[in-house]
């Protein structure tokens, strides 16, 4: 039996599902216990399918080629994936199992003529988990805040499941504050707003066009520049940082939170950089941030997200900065910079470009190309936005209490977007107090074990400044 959805694709959903370009997103859960008993079959067809009708469509082109969401019966056993690994393997062996795995479906296509997403269950123990889940989702069927909250929407608290999850507070720097208390009565100052509001977004917008189209970054240790990366495979290491401890690097230097990991990814990119190779610290190298768009303040359900005017609507509503990694120079007798400075003139730039308007120009960039190009042109358009730089960051909020599925405890989740034409990408997800971070990088290429430990030695160095001027100063108060 099949329905006809009314519901087109969404003009994104179109970019990021076409010939130029096919992106998904992997999320990964890991659990405390095996989950040889989790009930898989009954969970996804009376849980997860009912969610959204994406999840049981497929998209097909109507008579003026536009592309439209399609219902169909979903055939479960098409969509669950359960792997066979050796057995009395150590935990670092089933780590390579794993890698190679995930490294796998990365790689591969989600059929088109079913709907456009899958479960992998992998109910083997490596160094983080009991078992794994993974959720491959097409990025067409929303982006990772819908996906975010369909996948909470099956999931509960560990505490108490009658209470609804709740997330970390979103809130503005307090110098971001203080500057908009002591100014909102100035004219002047708010003319001055208003002109630099203009030179930045004309500036931006400018250098998004000249970098999609004219200009690629330096080929790196972190960018080999070669055609087809997106088909080849990676591999992936995650690590986990202490909110507290971001927080308190958040608070003694006024930025947000976002500053501050950025900050500290940006710092081991180029230790990682310096490492590899001593003249790549000058090379030229962009990173493209996705935004949510929406007016996020917390995930709302999914019956709210469906309404037609949701606060935090379903699909996909983002769009991407290009950002200048920082270099991290020596001083002249050669001691390290001060990875604090590193950290605010990451912050500053990050402001400059969120205050610009050129993300929306971008957008609506995009929709003329799309009337009067097509999708694929618009496509196109993204894929060299992505190709010409140098990595890709996202993150996502995730709940602050620990979650479950069907009472079995979730230690950890992360996730990663593929099919993305660059070497390395980066993902962030909050969970219960700390913040995963996940690099996906091009194998046989990055360093993925030296990369990681570049990461977290550039959270040291910053940390342990922080921790130094504290501690001074509450010496001199004693």
């Amino acid at each position: 039996m099949e329905f006809i959805m009314k519901e087109p694709v969404s003009p994104t959903g179109q970019y990021v599902s076409s010939s130029a370009l096919s992106l998904s997103i992997l999320g990964v859960l890991e659990f405390e216990v095996p989950i040889d008993d989790l009930p898989v079959m009954s969970l996804i067809k009376d849980v997860f399918l009912p969610i959204n009708p994406r999840f049981s469509s497929i998209m097909v082109e109507d008579e003026n080629g536009e592309k439209q969401w399609k219902r169909v019966e979903v055939e479960l056993h098409n969509h669950v994936k359960i792997p066979i690994f050796p057995s009395g393997l150590s935990l670092e062996l089933y780590d390579k199992c794993f890698d190679d795995y995930i490294s796998g479906i990365g790689m591969e296509q989600l059929p088109i003529t079913q709907p456009l997403w899958e479960i992998h269950i992998i109910n083997y123990p490596t160094t983080t988990a009991a078992a794994v889940t993974i959720f491959k989702l097409h990025h067409s069927l929303g982006n990772g805040v819908s996906l975010m909250g369909a996948l909470l929407s099956c999931l509960q608290r560990a505490d108490n499941p009658s209470l609804p999850l709740t997330f970390p507070s979103v809130s503005l720097p307090s110098n971001i504050n203080d500057y908009n208390n002591n100014n909102n009565n100035n004219i002047l100052n708010r003319v001055y707003e208003v002109f630099s509001v203009i030179y930045k977004t004309v500036s931006d917008f400018s250098w998004s066009i000249i970098k999609s189209t004219l200009v690629e970054d330096d080929k790196s240790p972190i960018r080999s520049g070669d055609v087809g990366i997106e088909f080849r495979p990676m591999t992936m290491a995650t690590m986990t940082f202490s909110l507290d401890q971001i927080r308190q690097i958040k608070t003694k230097l006024g930025t947000t939170v976002n500053d501050v990991i950025t900050g500290i990814i940006f710092l081991g990119t180029r230790l990682y950089m310096q490492e590899m190779s001593e003249e790549s610290s000058k090379t030229r190298s962009t990173a493209v941030i996705l935004l949510n768009t929406r007016v996020f303040r917390g995930y709302e359900s999914i019956q709210d997200m469906v309404k037609p005017n949701a606060k935090t609507p379903w699909g996909n509503y983002f769009a991407f900065l290009h950002v200048p990694i920082p270099q991290y120079v020596t001083t002249d007798d050669a001691t390290p910079s001060n990875p604090l400075e590193f950290v605010l003139k990451v912050q500053q730039i990050l402001s400059a470009k969120k205050n610009s308007l050129a993300v929306y120009l971008t957008a609506q960039l995009l929709k003329t190309l799309k009337k009067f190009r097509g999708p694929e042109a618009a496509a196109r358009f993204i894929h060299a936005t992505s190709k010409n730089t140098s990595m890709g960051i996202s993150n996502l909020m995730g709940p602050v209490e620990q979650i479950a599925l069907a009472n079995h405890l979730v230690k950890g989740l992360y996730f990663t977007v593929v099919g993305t034409p660059q070497s390395l990408g980066i993902t962030m997800v909050s969970y219960n107090g700390k913040i995963r971070v996940a690099v996906k990088a091009e194998k046989d290429f990055i360093d993925i074990s030296k990369f990681k430990c570049c990461l977290e030695n550039a959270f040291q160095k910053i940390f342990k400044v922080v921790y130094e001027i504290t501690y001074a100063s509450q010496h001199v108060k004693g």
